[in-house]
């Protein structure tokens, strides 16, 4: 049965990627706000798609921040991209420049809500990151950053990046933890049902020193994740 759903899910995620892929192209030439609109609507679907044929509901824990903040998320799969895109007003997202290069999905992201970086690039990479998340801040936009840098199975030991810091540091704005336990019910190809928590932590305020702020982000973030992964 878990087989059936999670292919059912697949089929259902590739044709709604596709046929919106091809029909909204035009779109990449019109302004940023209709991609957006184009983004959102595909998020839903998928969602829609991994409740009804997976089985895989959600909810969210708190309330999701406004406006100018940095969120700093747990990240476990793909859902936690299309839930949080969701729940945010407009974020932009702390991406690696590879994912630019995938056709299709690459061109509406740089649209949307792409921070790209190149991790070969070292301070040079932060100064652009920075550069470009002080933008989105004038704009009155979340940034959202996953601090582990990639996606972490359930239990794994936490490796927090020393970027999410350089951001926090340089754009004196408050951070605000996320926690989930998406890895539970979405591990690659298999799709298990049950309810994905989706948990916005108390904002971490700015003007914390470096190793302060970095000990109390993983110590929230972890702290929360495990208790929703005992749960």
């Amino acid at each position: 049965m878990i087989a059936l759903r999670s292919s059912l899910f697949m089929a259902w995620f590739l044709l709604v990627t596709l046929v919106m892929a091809i029909i909204f192209l035009p779109l990449l030439g019109a302004p940023r706000k209709a991609t957006v609109w184009m983004a959102r609507i595909w998020a839903r679907m998928t969602l829609w798609g991994l409740k009804i044929f997976a089985g895989v509901d959600e909810r969210q824990v708190g309330e999701a921040p406004q406006g100018g903040v940095l969120v700093a998320s747990k990240h476990m799969s793909m859902w936690d991209t299309l839930a949080l895109y969701l729940a945010l007003d407009d974020p932009a997202i702390v991406l690696k420049r590879e994912l630019l290069r995938i056709p299709f999905y690459g061109w509406y992201l740089n649209k949307t809500a792409a921070i790209a970086i190149d991790r070969g690039a070292g301070a040079d990479a932060l100064r652009r990151m920075v550069h470009a998340a002080e933008k989105i801040l004038r704009q009155n936009r979340p940034i959202l950053i996953f601090p582990e840098g990639t996606r972490k199975k359930p239990g794994t030991v936490p490796d927090y990046k020393p970027g999410v810091a350089g951001l926090y540091n340089h754009l004196n704005v408050a951070c605000v933890p996320v926690a989930l336990d998406s890895g539970r019910f979405w591990q690659g190809f298999w799709k298990y049902p049950g309810t994905i928590t989706l948990e916005f932590l108390s904002p971490i305020p700015a003007g914390l020193r470096r190793r302060e702020f970095m000990a109390e982000l993983e110590t929230n973030i972890e702290t929360s994740t495990n208790k929703l992964l005992e749960s």
